[in-house]
């Protein structure tokens, strides 16, 4: 039976004390990312003690299939999430009702798509993904397997961001930990049990995002401030408009990702070749940190992304203290984070480069090494994930765009393009601090702008305290 709606006013995201309602939200939503970034670096830590380096290599290789996939579900969901919480915020619920309808179709036509795509063009794709000779079998055995879940995935994260935005993150936390237990139950039985290698671990993750999914769809039946209707599933062209908009930030930041992968692989390659190091080695390193790292942005992006709702709805009612003390309470938490995780990163990199199997003396010196370069300013994150946050959380895209671009495209793409050309593999080490670097003082103006705009709207008396 269908709980009645909450009505707007007594809207918990407009009247509990910002400290317990980021609480409430944040860590749920944390869980969720962490699990996200779990399924990923489970498989590495079975590959790397089952098959070895090349299978880590291999995950390396396919990962830019998934990093596509993830631009394209958190394009739609968080552009209808943020559609959503904006209209709740206005008390404008039949809107936020065909927002999820509409939602929820694209992410079905998304998902099926990508999966014809990526099975039709798999090899080529890997090659362009910086596959080496080697690592190409292990490469296809893997991908072609995880492809077949795409459809899970995007309408999972579709409904998981939707279930956040009704308010109800800890089922949100719940259906994304199913999955992943899920995944690692199944991780050694596939791989070492059943002798499935690479894809065993593709298949488990594929049934982990099944019981996400499923967790999802029950909890339409029992929704907080909105109704599920199937009949707001048919596709109108003004909402697939707002959810493209609001969301392409969130795209973008993943196409960068994506292209920074690809250039990432190839050079890693390219560069390795022409060290002591040989390509293979590299690869591999590079995605281990890389994979490890995201356990950190996870952490500090389920921080970032349980604010959305929170600007969003407040923004909408015109709540703007509210607003200026959720971005500063979140900042600062976040940040703290992010100082915690450098410390535990700098001083236990070997003990970290062990938990994915046991290789020689050269692939060890290389992989700590990549982890004391790449990781340093990891810091420094919190503010540029927030910053953009915030602006696809208030309706603002083209802030938003802009600063999703920032750290990938703007600066780490043309580091990586140039420094190798004079440091080599150090080049591609360092280019991660100096992009981070730079990110940071760029969202830092933006923001400051911004928050100057919200006091000079409070002053003038329009707004609601």
């Amino acid at each position: 039976m269908q709980k009645e709606v909450v009505s707007t006013e007594n809207n918990i995201l407009g009247t509990e004390k910002i400290g317990k309602l980021l609480l409430k939200f944040s860590i749920p939503s944390i869980i969720s990312m962490l699990v996200n970034s779990i399924y990923n670096l489970v498989d590495q830590i079975f590959i790397g003690q089952g098959v070895g380096h090349l299978g880590n290599a291999a995950t390396n290789v396919a990962f830019p299939f998934i990093i596509f996939l993830l631009a394209v579900s958190l394009w739609i969901s968080a552009g209808s999430a943020a559609n959503m919480s904006l209209y709740l915020g206005k008390d404008k619920r039949e809107r936020a009702e065909k927002v999820i309808g509409n939602g929820l179709t694209m992410a079905i036509i998304a998902g099926f798509t990508l999966l014809i795509l990526a099975e039709l063009f798999n090899k080529p794709l890997l090659m362009v993904f910086g596959s080496t000779e080697d690592v190409l079998p292990l490469a296809i055995s893997y991908s072609r397997i995880y492809i077949l879940g795409f459809p899970l995935t995007t309408m999972g994260i579709m409904l998981s961001d939707m279930i956040r935005a009704d308010g109800s993150p800890g089922v949100s936390m719940l259906a994304m930990l199913a999955g992943c237990i899920t995944n690692i139950i199944l991780d050694p039985i596939f791989i070492f049990g059943m002798n499935l290698g690479v894809g065993g671990a593709a298949l488990a993750s594929i049934i982990g995002q099944g019981v996400t999914f499923i967790v999802c769809l029950f909890y339409l039946r029992r929704t907080k401030t909105v109704k599920f209707k199937v009949a707001n599933m048919k596709l109108e062209l003004s909402i697939i408009k707002e959810i493209l908009s609001l969301g392409v930030s969130a795209f973008i930041n993943q196409l960068t990702v994506l292209a920074v992968q690809i250039i990432l692989n190839n050079t890693a390659t390219h560069y390795g070749a022409l060290s002591k190091f040989g390509a293979d080695i590299p690869l591999a390193c590079f995605g281990i940190v890389m994979k490890v790292n995201q356990i950190m942005m996870s952490i500090v992006l389920g921080l970032c992304t349980a604010t959305q709702p929170l600007f969003g709805f407040n923004y909408g009612a015109k709540k703007l203290l509210r607003v200026k003390s959720i971005f500063k309470t979140t900042a600062v938490v976040g940040t703290t984070i992010g100082i915690i995780g450098t410390i535990v990163i700098q001083a236990f990199p070997m003990q970290i480069v062990s938990i994915f199997g046991q290789e020689n003396d050269l692939y060890n010196e290389f992989a700590v090494t990549c982890f004391r370069y790449m990781t340093i300013l990891i810091s420094l994150m919190a503010v540029q994930i927030l910053t953009s946050t915030y602006f696809q959380a208030v309706g603002k895209p083209k802030n938003a765009i802009w600063l999703s671009l920032s750290r990938q495209f703007l600066f780490l793409i043309p580091c990586l393009l140039i420094i190798p050309r004079f440091l080599g593999l150090t080049g591609i080490m360092i280019s991660y601090p100096i992009s981070d670097a730079l990110s940071f003082t760029m969202n830092t103006i933006f923001i400051t702008m911004e928050l100057k705009l919200l006091n000079r709207t409070i002053k003038s008396g329009d707004f609601v305290k």
